[in-house]
């Protein structure tokens, strides 16, 4: 299956690869939380090739996850986070609770703290009904609205547990 093709497939973890599917797009994202807002910044803090980074910055503005718009204080043009793009945040927390795990033998190389307490913050996956907190073994995929007749008639959605 191409690259592209994958955004038409019914399922809502495949489809945002075509967006997030490589390591530059998530790292630019995690900068842009950090406050990297202008192209130069981007391009020297990650090292990445000018040209390989417009196209990454397209395709956030493209699906409407960034924004380029003029800086309030000078001539130069910035790129900020949109709602959408906020929304993301939780995905890059759970990766970093992820290799804060599993990839740091030495602990947390960075802390993020609630400024309000000073307690640390973790991504939890819980019930909306019961608000349990829930791990893969504890949620069953059904088909949804748009997964369609046909293709769940056809056993298109499968669950590898």
């Amino acid at each position: 299956m191409r690259y592209e093709e994958l955004a038409e497939v019914p399922c809502s973890i495949t489809r945002p690869l075509v967006i997030f599917g490589d390591r530059w797009t998530l790292l630019i994202l995690k900068y842009s939380f950090s406050g990297v807002r202008r192209f130069n910044a981007f391009q020297s803090t990650l090292g990445i090739s000018r040209s390989r980074l417009q196209d990454r910055l397209d395709r956030l503005i493209e699906h409407g996850i960034l924004v380029k718009q003029k800086a309030a204080a000078g001539a130069h043009e910035e790129y900020r986070l949109t709602p959408k793009g906020h929304d993301i945040y939780p995905i890059l927390m759970a990766i970093r609770d992820w290799g804060d795990t599993y990839m740091a033998p030495d602990g947390p190389p960075v802390e993020y703290r609630h400024r309000e307490c000073t307690g640390e913050a973790h991504v939890k996956l819980e019930c909306d009904a019961c608000g349990n907190e829930l791990t893969a073994r504890d949620v069953t995929p059904l088909p949804g609205p748009g997964l369609g007749v046909t293709a769940a008639s056809a056993g298109a959605h499968s669950s590898a547990r």
